[in-house]
């Protein structure tokens, strides 16, 4: 069963608290995900790691519920 852009968005805030979710539906299937998350916990890090933290909010889901997530991670300091 596809997740929902809220769900996806509560597990990368529970993980990141202050993070900021933009996600787009990318098929309009509820399985094929962009999502643009705006973080200050991303500062010094290589965008790899920021990315892993991203997928490690979302606890193993990718693959299964979530089929498919293009993903982009910055800073405030790198803009919306």
């Amino acid at each position: 069963m596809p997740m929902a852009a809220d769900d996806i968005i509560a597990l990368i805030k529970a993980a990141i608290p202050d993070a900021e979710v933009e996600m787009t539906d990318l098929a309009g299937d509820n399985d094929h995900w962009a999502a643009v998350v705006v973080s200050d916990s991303f500062k010094g890090m290589p965008r790899v790691r920021q990315h892993q933290k991203v997928y490690a909010a979302l606890g193993g889901r990718m693959g299964g519920e979530l089929h498919a997530l293009q993903l982009t991670t910055k800073t405030r300091d790198e803009g919306q």
